[in-house]
C-alpha cells in the first residue's frame, strides 16, 4: 500500500469516528468549544499521533501497546472528570482503569522482552503506512470505550439495577479468563523446555485463543452495565464489543496469529490434531 493510501486510510477513518461522536453526544456538555465525546474522541487519536512521531524516527513499535493503554486511561479518566458519571458510570470507569492497566502492563513487558513486535516489520520503514497502524488504534480506543463513554458522561441512569449487577458479574469473568490465559501463555513461553512449540493445555486446550474470547467478553460485560443510559442514537454504544469482536476475528488478531502459527507448525501431526480439536475462539471443553 502507498504511503498515500495510507494517510487518506487515516484521515476517513478519523473524519469517521468524529461524525460518530457528535451523532451520539448529547449536547449537555462541552470541552475546548467542542461536545465532549467528539472532543475525547479527537483526543484518543491526538495521542497516538504524538507517539508515532517519535515511534517513527526510531522505527520502533515498543511503545504502541503502552500508548494504547495510556490513551483508554486518559480518555475514561477526563470523561468520568468531565462529565456526571453515577455510581454506574464510577464503577464503569474504574474497571476500565483496572482492565487498561493489567493488559497494558502485560502487553509492554512482553515487547520488551522479545524485543520486537513482529506485527510491524513490514510497515514501520513506511511513514504512511506506520501512520494509519496508529490511527487505527486511536479509532480502536474510541470503539472499544464507546458504550463506557455514553454511560460516563451521560445524565444519570435508574440507580443500581440488574443490568448493572449482571454486567459486572459478565466483566468479570471475561477478565479473568483473559488475565489466566495470558499469564498461562506466558509462563509456558519462560520455560525453556517449550522452546519452539506451541501451548495447548489450560484454558488454550478449551480454545485457540482464550485471551480474545475473555476480550470480548468484558467488554460485552461493560455494554450490558452501560444500557440503561443509553437512548435514541446511543444505542450505537453495542458496537463497542461487536466492534471488539469484528476487530480481533477478522482483522488485526486471530487471523494474523493463526496464519502465522499455520506457517511454523503447519503439517505437524500433534499441531493439526490440536487444531482439529480445539475451537478458534469460543470454548468448549477439550476431548469433545
Amino acid at each position: 500500500m502507498r504511503n498515500s493510501v495510507a494517510f487518506a486510510i487515516s484521515l476517513l477513518v478519523t473524519v469517521l469516528a468524529l461524525g460518530l461522536a457528535w451523532l451520539l453526544d448529547d449536547g449537555t456538555q462541552r470541552i475546548a468549544g467542542l461536545p465532549l465525546l467528539p472532543a475525547l474522541a479527537l483526543f484518543a487519536f491526538m495521542v497516538q499521533w504524538a507517539v508515532y512521531v517519535p515511534s517513527f524516527l526510531g522505527r520502533t513499535e515498543h511503545y504502541y501497546d503502552l500508548a494504547g493503554s495510556l490513551t483508554y486511561a486518559s480518555v475514561i479518566l477526563l470523561a468520568a472528570v468531565l462529565g456526571t458519571p453515577d455510581a454506574r458510570g464510577w464503577v464503569i470507569a474504574a474497571l476500565v482503569l483496572v482492565w487498561c492497566g493489567r493488559l497494558g502492563s502485560f502487553l509492554f513487558a512482553r515487547v520488551k522482552r522479545s524485543g520486537k513486535d513482529g506485527r510491524f516489520d513490514d510497515i514501520k520503514p513506511h511513514w504512511g503506512r506506520f501512520l494509519m497502524a496508529w490511527t487505527f488504534q486511536g479509532l480502536w480506543v474510541f470503539m472499544t470505550l464507546l458504550a463506557a463513554l455514553i454511560a460516563v458522561t451521560g445524565p444519570a441512569a435508574a440507580g443500581w439495577d440488574a443490568w448493572a449487577s449482571v454486567g459486572l458479574s459478565v466483566w468479570a469473568a471475561g477478565f479473568a479468563i483473559e488475565a489466566v490465559a495470558d499469564r498461562q501463555k506466558s509462563a509456558f513461553r519462560a520455560d525453556p523446555a517449550n522452546r519452539g512449540d506451541f501451548i495447548r493445555h489450560g484454558l488454550w486446550a478449551w480454545s485457540r485463543h482464550p485471551n480474545y474470547f475473555g476480550e470480548i467478553t468484558l467488554w460485552t460485560g461493560i455494554a450490558i452495565m452501560a444500557t440503561p443510559a443509553m437512548s435514541g442514537w446511543q444505542w450505537l454504544g453495542w458496537a463497542s464489543p461487536l466492534f471488539v469482536f469484528w476487530l480481533l476475528n477478522r482483522v488485526s488478531g486471530i487471523p494474523m496469529l493463526e496464519k502465522r502459527a499455520d506457517a511454523t507448525w503447519g503439517g505437524q501431526p500433534a499441531y493439526e490434531a490440536y487444531k482439529a480439536r480445539t475451537p478458534v475462539l469460543f470454548p468448549r471443553p477439550p476431548g469433545r
